[in-house]
């Protein structure tokens, strides 16, 4: 067996971190290759590196104060290398970094220091070698990931007992290019498909992915297995362990990904498969998640099934102005459009004025200050009965349901409620199909 390891900002904040990092590879010979984050936060005592590293560039670019937040970030690097006594130089790095600054240097390559000088250091702690990923990671001049360089360079370049830093890669001419905040789970998952591992083990402060959100469901059950089709839908509403455009690689060489604890390595954490056989479940729903903060735009037309073009005509208002719409629940002479509503911030009236001269629609109706809640489950499936207990458990509480949407998938049912009722519906649908 061959594994991929990737460690997250909290696995390698500081030393005592990296001791346990450490150990973890120690203790498994079957992890040949390690991605790295850069240092996040410990217990909430310290700022993410990567925080610091945008806070610090932009400063920079603004004429403020920025020496005092590079100091910062340098002395960081410079305590975990003490600490672990390791005989390693970063004077020369960071010296080179700051100058970089100084010289205006591109915002992806600043940022994506932080991951560069960790793996370096864990990559000296542990006996690894370095491979920097803007060697064996490529972006298209159109910062899209070109897949089939990058797969052939990581298939050409890398070899085993290697450490490899995430969150970046490169463009052709070299210049560095970053993945969005979260992306050394996708770099992570595009080793383990090149190389063809048997499991990709991604390592955070949590054992696993829970089935709520513990801020609102106190000590929520984990779950022990989910496919990849509901980690999608959890991440993409709001459940964060691991980066949603992650799955892709992986999922594309059924390589299953294990969601593990650095700080409990004994646990086994939460599976993430393409499928789950035939299985006796009570437990309809795998996971609860959700956010605040959208607007919808109900746009009602009477015999609107029959006529062609409104729909395309309501979507191109959204389009022009490269508003991403979430999602469109319809009915017979209505549909709904839903935004989130910091994209349409300021300009509602603006849009709403051009629904109504495109779509020649009887009435449109705004609403504001919604939350969507999704509860995701692969037994939800044929499961009629869901609606009804999912409808009563509101009800109970006096939460008014706002929009309810189900995809042909029927992996998840989605439902819109005011702000204000975000917590308590969590709560509600938890206690109904968890408790």
């Amino acid at each position: 067996m061959i594994k991929v390891a990737k460690f997250g900002g909290t696995s390698l904040s500081n030393d005592k971190q990296f001791t346990k990092v450490r150990d973890i590879i120690k203790n498994d010979n079957t992890i040949k290759y390690v991605v790295a984050s850069a240092p996040g936060t410990t217990d909430g005592l310290n700022s993410k590196i990567t925080d610091l590293l945008y806070l610090c560039y932009r400063n920079k670019k603004n004429n403020n104060n920025y020496k005092e937040i590079f100091y910062e970030i340098s002395e960081r690097f410079n305590k975990i290398v003490e600490k672990l006594n390791l005989d390693i130089n970063l004077k020369l790095e960071l010296k080179n970094i700051y100058n970089s600054l100084e010289e205006n240097c591109e915002e992806d390559y600043f940022v994506s220091r932080g991951e560069y000088i960790n793996s370096k250091i864990l990559a000296e702690y542990i006996g690894f070698d370095f491979i920097d990923a803007k060697n064996i990671i490529f972006f298209d001049d159109d910062g899209f990931l070109n897949v089939e360089k990058t797969n052939m360079e990581i298939s050409k370049i890398l070899k085993e007992n290697v450490v490899i830093p995430g969150f970046y890669g490169s463009y052709d001419d070299g210049r560095i290019k970053t993945f969005s905040r979260g992306g050394s789970d996708i770099t992570g998952s595009l080793i383990s498909s090149a190389v063809g591992v048997d499991i990709y083990e991604n390592w955070t402060d949590v054992s696993g992915l829970l089935m709520a959100d513990p801020r609102i469901i106190n000590n929520p059950k984990k779950i022990d297995v989910m496919t990849y089709r509901e980690l999608r839908e959890l991440a993409y509403m709001g459940a964060t362990v691991l980066h949603d455009e992650a799955v892709f690689p992986v999922r594309e060489a059924n390589i299953p990904i294990n969601i593990r604890n650095t700080n409990q390595p004994q646990g086994c954490g939460t599976l993430i498969v393409e499928k789950v056989e035939d299985e006796e479940v009570e437990r309809i729903i795998t996971g609860i998640s959700g956010k605040k903060n959208y607007t919808v735009f109900c746009i009602n037309k009477a015999n609107m099934a029959s006529q062609v073009g409104i729909m395309k005509s309501a979507l191109d208002v959204f389009y022009k102005r490269k508003i991403v719409i979430e999602h469109v629940p319809t009915g017979i002479d209505s549909f709904s459009v839903i935004v989130a509503s910091s994209a349409v911030a300021n300009i509602i009236d603006k849009i709403l004025n051009e629904l109504k001269s495109t779509c020649k629609a009887d009435k449109i109706i705004v609403y504001t200050d919604i939350a969507l809640v999704t509860s995701v489950g692969r037994n939800i499936r044929n499961k009629s009965s869901i609606f009804k207990r999912l409808f009563s458990a509101l009800e109970k509480e006096n939460i008014d349901v706002k929009i309810i949407a189900q995809g042909l998938s029927e992996i998840n049912v989605i439902i819109g409620v005011d702000n204000r009722n975000f917590e308590s519906t969590i709560k509600a649908i938890y206690d109904e199909f968890v408790n």
